[in-house]
């Protein structure tokens, strides 16, 4: 579904996009009231996420309980419930549950509430170096998946071109600070957390956590100049807004993680076998994902079993068009040569991505204090914090992964690839 299928007008100071591939229309209200009564407004600082004391205990029984945000990063959880995945490897499980921000879902999954979700990956970091939560990363749920846009009152064609301008960023301890801030210094600029109303060097660019829901309709309303989101707020900002896309992050990071699944380390210890049968579901889940992405779009969506909020035109685009297509903002894709996706799904968890993780956190501009990571070895956190045990043995029986680990198209091991 290419750009010049799509008509922008405007009416009652509203954006209106009439989509030729769907019967009907998607206009910015319907679409800000359905993911504000799914989100609401609960990407707060890391500060505010508050966890009281570190809860230890895991669940007492075995059924299975999700939490998950309404983005295409929770993808995985809620094909493996869709599909029945889970039901047939003998898991009990409930409905997954829409949580309304990072906020609640890491209280819930602290308190218990949840014992299987989708986190952002830098969050687990804070949870368990500076919380002392036993959180464990035990896979990744998907790689690349989100993108820097700029509005389309701006001429911003680099990362160099968005210096005094206002960007928002869904979460301090999120993959996408830490993405835009490696392409702002790259640059030249200097990344700074001021009021909006405080006047900015030409070489600065002001950050601003936002809620994912608020973007589009803020990029609209200039409010703010750029963001950086996951799916699938980009192709909403694109279809909606009328923003364009500046970069894709998975063409900066190749095959980046952002998004991991996460369970509690003291469930893990206790119910091995309950958890390598999760695992293998979250497998399948991923194999079925990557093949039949816009299937899974439309299934996902509004306009399928709803287990995000939005209609399917929009889902479609952020899982499906991308470098196989004549991609209308050129300079968005500058690698086709890595062959990626707008968003994939491989669920190993490579060490070398999380010491990167943790070297670049140290590098990052966040609110509030940061001493935990200065003290942190990478080394040590690639492997304490991740639990590939059951990730491994789950690939192992995996006939597509197992063909390709013998003939040495995939490793256990990798290099990072980055070119701002």
């Amino acid at each position: 579904m290419g750009q010049s299928n799509h008509d922008y007008c405007e009416h009652d100071d509203h954006t209106l996009l009439t989509c030729q591939c769907h019967d009907g229309a998607l206009n910015r209200r319907d679409f800000m009231r359905d993911i504000l009564a799914a989100t609401g407004a609960g990407m707060l600082g890391a500060s505010a996420m508050g966890l009281a004391s570190p809860a230890m205990a895991a669940a007492e029984d075995e059924v299975l309980r999700i939490g998950y945000l309404p983005i295409v990063d929770a993808a995985l959880l809620l094909v493996a419930h869709a599909q029945g995945y889970f039901e047939e490897e003998g898991i009990v499980t409930e409905r997954p549950t829409l949580i309304r921000g990072w906020s609640p879902l890491v209280e819930g999954f602290a308190s218990g509430k949840f014992n299987l979700v989708h986190l952002l990956k830098p969050i687990p970091v804070w949870m368990r170096y500076s919380s002392g939560f036993p959180v464990k990363i035990m896979s990744w749920a998907h790689v690349n998946g989100s993108a820097v846009v700029v509005g389309r009152h701006t001429e911003a064609k680099e990362f160099s071109d968005l210096g005094g301008m206002q960007v928002a960023v869904p979460y301090w301890y999120s993959m996408h600070n830490v993405v835009i801030q490696m392409g702002l210094r790259q640059a030249g600029l200097t990344p700074v957390i001021k009021g909006q109303s405080e006047a900015l060097a030409a070489n600065e660019v002001n950050l601003q956590i936002m809620p994912p829901p608020d973007m589009p309709a803020a990029l609209a309303a200039r409010k703010i100049d750029a963001f950086i989101v996951a799916e699938p707020f980009n192709a909403a900002g694109e279809m909606l807004a009328g923003g364009r896309v500046l970069r894709f992050t998975g063409d900066m990071w190749k095959n980046h993680p952002c998004c991991v699944v996460c369970m509690n380390e003291q469930q893990v210890a206790a119910r091995p076998q309950w958890t390598q049968k999760v695992i293998n579901a979250l497998v399948r889940a991923q194999n079925y994902t990557q093949a039949n992405k816009q299937k899974v779009a439309h299934m996902l969506s509004k306009d399928g079993k709803g287990y995000l909020p939005m209609r399917a035109p929009v889902v479609e685009r952020a899982m499906t068009y991308y470098a196989d297509q004549d991609y209308p903002s050129p300079d968005a894709i500058r690698h086709p040569e890595w062959e990626n996706g707008r968003v994939d799904f491989h669920g190993w968890p490579y060490p070398s991505a999380t010491r990167f993780i943790v070297d670049q956190m140290k590098q990052t501009l966040v609110s509030g204090d940061t001493t935990f990571l200065q003290k942190l070895d990478p080394d040590f956190v690639a492997g304490d914090l991740v639990d590939d045990r059951f990730i491994r043995k789950a690939l192992e029986a995996d006939a597509q992964w197992r063909v390709g680990l013998e003939a040495g198209s995939v490793s256990y091991e990798r290099e990072e690839v980055i070119k701002v």
